[in-house]
């Protein structure tokens, strides 16, 4: 799922609202969640700043195996940007930087 920092995230909300007809259906206040009527397969957030991490990541990706794609990303020698963690949100999650230098949010739900 792709993540879009904005600066205003209400008005980035009303934003794509109109011009997707997508519809909220996560909002924590820094971050939201928006996704067409009728189907959560396709889904895009829109975030301000991340709370418990350094950097905005540019996507998350949901795993079966998170620690098993934790082991591999240390292995292949990603740089950990934020390390693995409960949120309280209801994720477990870690980001790692790319070879270009994207921060994926690699995460399972709780």
């Amino acid at each position: 799922m792709p993540l879009i920092t904005v600066s205003d995230l209400d008005a980035a909300i009303e934003a794509y609202r109109r011009i997707t007809g997508m519809e909220v259906i996560m909002n924590h206040g820094w971050i939201a969640t928006l996704s067409p009527p009728g189907d959560r397969s396709v889904q895009i957030s829109l975030i301000t700043s991340d709370p418990t991490a350094s950097v905005n990541p540019s996507v998350s990706v949901e795993v079966d195996d998170l620690d098993g794609a934790y082991r591999i990303a240390r292995e292949s020698g990603w740089e950990i940007v934020h390390d693995l963690a409960v949120e309280e949100w209801g994720v477990r999650r870690f980001f790692f930087r790319d070879a270009d230098g994207n921060i994926i949010n690699v995460l399972s739900h709780l």
